[in-house]
Order: structure tokens, then C-alpha cells, then sequence
């Protein structure tokens, strides 16, 4: 079924843009949000009146896609996370991680539109990921990825030194018993 978006839809389309949809889809969700109206004579004829309205809105995105590129590749992503003494990450860097640390800073931006390459980063070091902003504006983002030793293990050890010297201490102790 063809269709003109009413408003902008997810994963879909932005208003004014014609569509072709299932059946199910467009009577059982479109319609009854509002989000889409049929495509006829009518509706096209109300679309075309409104088509300098919509691109006034359509540039506007582009010039805040074009700014918030400019902030986005002057940032750098830090993220320390546990790893191994080798630099390797007890877990991984996705999208997600990524997409929390900017929604800390002010940007939201969803997951799905960072591209990291190889999916995940498994190992400390410097790395850039690509964020899909509107059309074909994108921006380049630095992350540096800085190791953290697991802080339970550095709790660990000295624990295990202290019980080791203590043990020695105690076996004269037995010994003297012992020997009267």
C-alpha cells in the first residue's frame, strides 16, 4: 500500500515522504497514530502546499547534523576498562558503550547509528568509530580505550603475602611447644 508520512517514523521515513508498506502495516499502525495518511489525489495535493514548509525543516536538520559533526569530531571518547596486564579487555567496547558514554556528555545519539569497526573493541588502544548523523552527514569519532587492572586482584595479592609471612611466624611457636 503506498503512503505519505504524516510525521517523521522510525526506521521508516521523515514527513512527506511516500512510501510503499504492507497492508497490516499501514491499517493496523500507521493509521491509527496518525503517522501516515493514503496516498491520493488529496492528500498529495495537501502535501504539495506544505512542501516548502517541510524543506525549511529538512535543511534545518542538515545544519544541526552539520554542527553537532563539527562538537562530535572534536571530541575524544575515553573509556577505561578492566583489562588483563597484556592490554586485553575482560569485556568488550560496543556501540552501546559508546552511545552511554556521549548520552553522559549531552548527545544522544542511538546506538544503531555507530559503526565501530570489527563490531566491538577487545583491546586497549586509540580507535575511531563512524557516527551516522542525517543524509550522508557523518562524523568521525576518536576513542581511546585506557586499561584499568581489576582492582580486586590488586586487593588480593597482598592479602595472600600477609597469610604467607604470618604462617612462618606461627611454626617456631609449635615447634617450642613441641620441644618442652
Amino acid at each position: 500500500m503506498k503512503v505519505i508520512l504524516y510525521t517523521d517514523v522510525k526506521h521508516l521515513g521523515e514527513m512527506g515522504d511516500v512510501k510503499n508498506v504492507a497492508n497490516g502495516y499501514a491499517r493496523n499502525f500507521l493509521f491509527p497514530h496518525m503517522y501516515a495518511v493514503p496516498y491520493n489525489d488529496q492528500t498529495v495535493a495537501y502535501f504539495e502546499s506544505r512542501k516548502e514548509e517541510i524543506e525549511a525543516r529538512k535543511e534545518q536538520k542538515r545544519k544541526d547534523a552539520a554542527s553537532l559533526k563539527d562538537k562530535l569530531e572534536a571530541l575524544t571518547v575515553e573509556l577505561k576498562m578492566p583489562a588483563a596486564a597484556n592490554g586485553k579487555l575482560f569485556g568488550s567496547v560496543t556501540a552501546l558503550t559508546v552511545s552511554e558514554f556521549l548520552a553522559k556528555n549531552g548527545y544522544e545519539i542511538e546506538r544503531k547509528r555507530i559503526d565501530i569497526p570489527g563490531v566491538t573493541i577487545k583491546s586497549v588502544g586509540n580507535y575511531h568509530c563512524t557516527i551516522h548523523l542525517y543524509e550522508s552527514a557523518n562524523a568521525e569519532v576518536k576513542i581511546t580505550v585506557i586499561g584499568q587492572e581489576d582492582e580486586s586482584a590488586k586487593k588480593a595479592e597482598p592479602k595472600k603475602a600477609k597469610k604467607e609471612e604470618a604462617a612462618p611466624a606461627e611454626a617456631p611457636a609449635e615447634e617450642a611447644k613441641a620441644a618442652e
